[in-house]
């Protein structure tokens, strides 16, 4: 993807929250694995900082289990997992998503006679 326009920024935030806990629904991770697996994914503008201040809010918001595991460079890591709260989150993550999609395409398809 290139350089994110503003408009991809915009959208992106309301949604990077449930893209990060459906990360943390496959396994648990630490913040730099969760960049790195948005990156991979093609979010290759996400900046570490973003997640981070993300991963704290949802942290705050009793979505996520944290526990610090040693790391070999540093202080030790906070490993999040995805506990019933967070599951209950990310299910009406997917649930709005699906429902604006949905219409989001139909509407397009008025728009363009698909």
């Amino acid at each position: 993807m290139a350089k994110q326009s503003k408009q991809m920024t915009e959208m992106l935030k309301g949604t990077l929250g449930g893209i990060v806990l459906a990360i943390l629904e496959s396994k648990p991770a630490y913040g730099y694995e969760i960049t790195a697996r948005l990156r991979d994914s093609g979010f290759e503008d996400i900046a570490e900082g973003t997640v981070y201040a993300l991963l704290v809010r949802i942290e705050q918001r009793g979505l996520v289990d944290v526990d610090r595991v040693p790391s070999e460079k540093g202080p030790p890591r906070k490993v999040y997992t995805l506990n019933e709260q967070g599951r209950a989150e990310l299910a009406e993550f997917w649930e709005t998503w699906d429902f604006l999609t949905t219409h989001i395409h139909t509407l397009r398809g008025l728009r363009f006679g698909d």
